[in-house]
């Protein structure tokens, strides 16, 4: 059986902040659990959004038409992962504007491609200081769940404001190990399934 793997993006422009926290230590414990992992960081890239152009209902060719930006890696690592996270601060409300430009473009180009994300495992984190935090995850979870992803549980909320402060935040930290260790469990037990019917 191929190594399962898991990809993380990281939706926030500081590289080391809490969102990036947050994410770290749910893919410890998929890492503790044998599980491959990757850590994108998409937040402070140069994403264009989407145009609504439909090319990528012509071509079917698991690409967005926009080249140039990261969007297209993104895509092809999402697609060849077993699971996925997505993961932002709060910014006015909702995720950053690099997040949403990477769920628009590669929630069109699934659907125009018979949807490769299909059945993937897959979980949302946000870091906030106050307001927000619900609007945020729900803009992550209609992605993953429009996309027919499967979402072990609640998803990942922690409290911080300045970089680090999210560690202080117990229940929040407590949280993320419980996502990664649902995940792995979800991830191995799809994995066995299919196996046994091989088997059959």
């Amino acid at each position: 059986m191929k190594r399962l793997k898991v990809v993380a993006f990281n939706g926030s422009p500081r590289k080391d902040g809490n969102t990036s926290i947050l994410i770290r230590h749910i893919l410890d414990e998929l890492e503790n659990e044998g599980i491959g992992t990757e850590f994108v960081q998409v937040g402070g890239q140069m994403i264009r959004g989407c145009t609504d152009c439909r090319k990528c209902f012509e071509n079917r060719d698991l690409r967005c038409v926009l080249d140039g930006d990261i969007v297209n890696d993104c895509i092809e690592k999402m697609v060849e992962a077993d699971g996925i996270i997505l993961a932002s601060p709060v910014y006015f409300l909702d995720v950053t504007s690099e997040m949403k430009a990477l769920i628009d473009r590669a929630g069109v180009v699934a659907r125009a491609n018979d949807g490769p994300f299909r059945r993937k495992v897959a979980t949302a984190a946000a870091a906030v200081r106050r307001s927000g935090a619900n609007h945020t995850v729900d803009t992550l979870l209609h992605f993953m769940l429009y996309s027919g992803m499967i979402v072990p549980g609640v998803p990942v909320i922690g409290i911080g404001r300045d970089i680090g402060d999210v560690r202080r935040d117990e229940e929040g930290m407590a949280r993320a190990k419980e996502v990664g260790k649902n995940m792995a469990w979800l991830l191995k037990t799809i994995a066995s399934a299919g196996q046994m019917e091989e088997t059959l």
